[in-house]
């Protein structure tokens, strides 16, 4: 029972679903007025190039046996992964989440692709920093920076992210997906570009 559990948290957490779980996050705390069809469309293309555009590239790997599996076990699965998604989040802030439309978003997502590139060049190094632990750091980040930007009250966030993080951690070293190491260079991976990035949007 505990190991279906915490197989579902990881996949209920999935790093894929953190940068549009950013974005809703903004737009349901933001005290800007942006309109409706924006909001929508924003959404709606983030939500294909972050979420629907990688399972199918994931997909097409694994069809032409560049990985074994989804959940990228060994380094060496995960460089080419890494390399598309550092491509899509480009796109992203070329085409989507302009700085000159919502800077804060924007930033975000740099922080993002800070945090893949960062995972990336470790990869190559042979080290397996949890993804999990980065995506969800990061977004854990820049929903701290959102309270304090719009001073607004956001502790059940907090707390409930806290909960999280220590839930997805739990998860992946019952699972044996990473080490205590790897959970924590992976914490730090996702947070630290987006507190770096505050100087610039804060």
């Amino acid at each position: 029972m505990i190991n279906h559990i915490l197989r579902a948290i990881s996949f209920i957490f999935h790093p894929v679903l953190m940068p549009l779980l950013g974005v809703i996050f903004y737009f349901s705390k933001t005290p800007r007025f942006i309109p409706v069809p924006i909001v929508k469309a924003k959404l709606f293309s983030v939500s294909i190039l972050t979420i629907a555009l990688p399972i199918l590239l994931f997909y097409l790997l694994k069809t032409i046996k560049k990985i074994d599996s989804f959940y990228l076990e060994t380094t060496q699965e995960r460089i080419i992964p890494l390399i598309l998604n550092s491509a899509i989040i480009i796109l992203v802030l070329n085409r989507v989440l302009t700085y000159n439309e919502i800077p804060e978003l924007y930033y975000f997502f740099v922080g993002v692709l800070c945090s893949t590139i960062t995972c990336l060049i470790l990869a190559f190094l042979k080290f397996k920093a949890s993804i999990h632990m980065i995506a969800a750091a990061g977004f854990f980040m820049f929903a701290v920076a959102i309270g304090i930007h719009f001073k607004i009250n956001i502790n059940g966030t907090i707390a409930l992210m806290c909960i999280i993080l220590g839930a997805i951690a739990s998860s992946r070293l019952h699972l044996k997906a990473h080490s205590s190491i790897e959970l924590i260079i992976g914490f730090f991976i996702g947070l630290i570009p987006q507190l770096i990035l505050l100087n610039y949007w804060l």
